[in-house]
């Protein structure tokens, strides 16, 4: 019996996934337990325009990080911070206050996690710094540390 699951099964398959099931166990485990409905031309049309929609929303949320990505090439983002005479940073510029910046200065807003800093910025200047925004859209964000 053709199934489509509504979640992830270990060792079964994956959520919106069509699978081959026996009687027994799609009749007795999988549909008492809401984890699967029947794979007929209803829900299979269902399935198609879920996954249509899926597509349609990923395409935008792209389109949108491609243009934030544009800004961020064009933008130079100054972070003041304490320093000493030799230009060595107290502490560091992390991918926090950077994603906080953003959020400040430009209203850009970034999760930290995104950013792509393997370390702290522990240099006064301007450091080039990778952002994941989307799969595929990565962008370059210049850094400008300004010490005071």
């Amino acid at each position: 019996m053709k199934v489509i699951l509504k979640d992830n099964i270990k060792g079964v398959g994956k959520k919106d996934e069509i699978i081959n099931a026996s009687d027994g166990y799609a009749r007795n485990f999988l549909f008492p337990k809401n984890l699967a409905v029947e794979a007929n031309a209803e829900n299979l049309s269902k399935l198609k325009a879920k996954q249509e929609s899926n597509a349609f929303k990923k395409s935008q949320e792209k389109e949108e990080a491609k243009k934030i990505a544009q800004k961020l090439e064009n933008m130079i983002l100054k972070i003041e911070v304490r320093a000493g005479e030799n230009g060595k940073v107290f502490g560091g510029v992390s991918s926090k206050e950077i994603a906080e910046s953003l959020k400040k200065e430009y209203n850009i807003d970034v999760d930290k996690k995104k950013i792509n800093l393997k370390e702290a910025i522990k240099q006064l200047g301007v450091q080039t710094v990778e952002i994941k925004l989307f799969e595929g859209v990565i962008a370059k964000l210049k850094v400008h540390v300004i010490g005071i």
